[in-house]
């Protein structure tokens, strides 16, 4: 029985660690210390008769044989996962630590409010919410689930489902149109102070829709980059340049004169949200209630996650 139950023994931190990055990050999810971590990782490197990790000062990364092994105790937890929950009791409530990516703007506006309810709602629900602009890897940053704005890449590791559609305006000040005139063409934005957010790519575009209804991807010259659309609007604002915004995040200032819509015969660019979560023959009781807490969020008039 010892010797059974001794198998188990450095999967947990292995499997924190190879999430997280690091030891320290691991030892903050399992209530450890880092040294206490790496301790144990190292015996479980022992017994297998693997090198699971690559440690270096700065980061720590999975070998080969890690990456397959990782696979491997993944399924044996969502194994169990599933035996536990299936003798569980029928009043089970979701629990436990849920680690949440979210764009940043659209994330605190539209997402958090009800994570927050969620989490008052059900006391033994842990919430660790980040917030960024960019893609994530879900697997190796220790994500549960994340909702992303634009399209999709094709990634077989990912479930997603579709929660709604972010329509777009392009706008500016009008202390930025005094100063530099109007804008009549879409090819004038080659030339024009563009205010973008982070960049995804070297050649940027944004997303017009012809008279006959048709999307196309017009170039523009960025001027200011900024990692978070409160940043950018806050830039608009200031006279600082063109932007291309969602419409729940500028309606206000439309409606109040403090920005003007631009192009309007070219509007109706629209990006596609998603809620995405690593695929798994089990999909866990706390990470299906989010998912049903933002299906719920999408249902609801003036939501931000446009029909």
């Amino acid at each position: 029985m010892e010797a059974a139950i001794d198998r188990f023994a450095g999967i947990d931190a292995f499997v924190a660690t190879a999430k997280a990055g690091s030891f320290t990050a691991a030892a903050q999810t399992l209530g450890m210390t880092p040294s206490g971590v790496a301790k144990s990782v190292t015996r479980l490197e022992a017994r297998t008769g693997l090198k699971l990790l690559h440690r270096t000062t700065r980061r720590i990364t999975l070998t080969p044989e890690g990456e397959a092994y990782l696979a491997a105790c993944l399924r044996a937890i969502d194994e169990l996962d599933v035996a536990e929950t299936g003798l569980a009791p029928n009043d089970w409530v979701p629990q436990g630590r849920i680690h949440v990516g979210l764009p940043g703007a659209f994330g605190r506006r539209h997402v958090l409010p009800g994570l927050l309810g969620m989490a008052s709602k059900f006391d033994k629900l842990d919430l660790s919410v980040s917030f960024t602009e960019r893609t994530v890897d879900l697997v190796q940053e220790g994500h549960d689930l994340s909702v992303r704005i634009g399209e999709l890449a094709d990634d077989g590791n990912l479930v997603a489902k579709r929660l709604g559609t972010q329509r777009l305006v392009i706008c500016a000040a009008p202390t930025y149109l005094e100063r530099h005139g109007p804008i009549c063409t879409p090819d004038e934005l080659r030339r024009r102070d563009c205010i973008i957010g982070s960049r995804r790519q070297q050649k940027q575009t944004w997303l017009l829709r012809t008279s006959e209804g048709r999307l196309v991807h017009q170039e523009i010259h960025v001027r200011h980059e900024f990692s978070d659309g409160e940043a950018m609007l806050a830039a608009g604002l200031a006279g600082c340049g063109i932007m291309q915004m969602p419409t729940w995040l500028v309606d206000n200032e439309l409606s109040r004169g403090l920005l003007v819509p631009l192009l309007e015969e070219f509007a109706g660019g629209e990006m596609p949200i998603h809620v995405v979560w690593p695929k798994s023959h089990y999909l866990q009781p706390k990470v299906r209630a989010v998912i049903d807490m933002l299906q719920l969020l999408a249902a609801q008039k003036d939501s931000g996650f446009v029909p």
